[in-house]
């Protein structure tokens, strides 16, 4: 349960926010705060929703309305506790995080955008939440990871703007800003999947070459290692093929490329990532950065005549199961 001070706990709040300061954590004001430089208008197909007034902070990416809806910022995961087993509530970048959502959005009227699913399991509005100021439009998700304070990161049925929202994290992830600076958010290494299982059940990135890509009874596998009964590995539906971009007719020109994958870890026979469940896949060293693969781009796509995969045998236990939920969700309370 998420420690909730009351309204005349200001020595509890003032205790929360030295207690970030202190290990290197600096908490937002609406003195401090800077505006994003991530382009509202870059994310496209959105559809207009209604514009409300925020009027409380729940956490770091949700918020309530004067309605009594609740609204989560879909594509920006807070930091919670939960992430490195700390005391809720207590967690230094989660305080960060709903305290600079506090600043941003608290009394403000904001412009809701829809790009999928519009309600969670939970009831909870899906949305991107926009709001203009001296004539301009901002975007809440753009800025809270361009902070550092939120992690890029797309669900099934809610996949919008995903090259925007790796765009404004780079930003912060480059410049080590905000959760980026910490040990316990680093950018994990796929050669690693004894540490990788470690954190079964948390969202985490991870880089690393793929050895190896086949497809088992409707299942694309990205292996990162020769054995993957060993090594750490990524899967996805063949109706969720999209999210290899152009490569999602021939998934096998993967082979050999360096990526950088995100997702909630499974605990399998080695640890993997389901992508069809949630997450990210982007390309490595192409132009002067990071390209995220763009579903959108396999549209263009197409099989060469008389091209035929053979999949690799493979074990049907490690197929995922179409209905599950990433994990972690439960306990996050996301």
């Amino acid at each position: 349960m998420l420690l909730r001070l009351s309204p005349t706990g200001r020595s509890q709040r003032r205790l929360l926010c030295f207690f970030a300061l202190a290990v290197g954590v600096q908490l937002a004001s609406p003195v401090a705060l800077t505006k994003s430089s991530a382009d509202p208008l870059a994310c496209t197909g959105l559809e207009p929703g209604p514009k409300r007034t925020v009027t409380r902070i729940i956490d770091g990416e949700t918020v309530t309305l004067d309605d009594g809806s609740q609204l989560r910022l879909i594509g920006a995961l807070a930091p919670r506790a939960i992430d490195v087993g700390a005391e809720p509530g207590l967690w230094p970048m989660e305080v960060a995080a709903r305290e600079e959502l506090r600043a941003l959005l608290v009394g403000r009227s904001i412009e809701i955008a829809y790009g999928g699913e519009r309600t969670d399991r939970h009831g909870r509005l899906q949305a991107q939440v926009f709001w203009r100021e001296d004539d301009k439009r901002h975007w809440a998700q753009g800025h809270m990871l361009e902070q550092g304070l939120a992690r890029a990161h797309t669900l099934a049925g809610n996949r919008a703007c995903a090259t925007e929202l790796l765009g404004a994290e780079r930003t912060a992830r480059e410049a080590k800003r905000g959760l980026w600076g910490e040990a316990a958010y680093q950018v994990r290494r796929a050669d690693r999947p004894s540490e990788l299982a470690r954190y079964s059940a948390t969202f985490q990135v991870v880089e690393g070459r793929i050895v190896r890509v086949a497809e088992v009874r409707g299942v694309i596998y990205l292996n990162f290692d020769a054995d993957w009964r060993q090594g750490f590995s990524v899967s996805l539906r063949r109706a969720d093929r999209n999210l290899l971009g152009e490569f999602a007719e021939r998934p096998k020109a993967l082979e050999g490329a360096s990526v950088r994958v995100r997702g909630w870890i499974e605990q399998r026979l080695s640890p993997t990532i389901d992508l069809s469940s949630a997450g990210l896949i982007e390309l490595e060293n192409v132009g002067a950065g990071v390209g995220a693969i763009d579903p959108a781009s396999a549209r263009r796509t197409r099989r060469r005549p008389g091209t035929v995969e053979a999949p690799e045998p493979r074990p049907d236990p490690q197929a995922p199961d179409p209905k599950a939920k990433p994990p972690g969700l439960m306990e996050a309370g996301r």
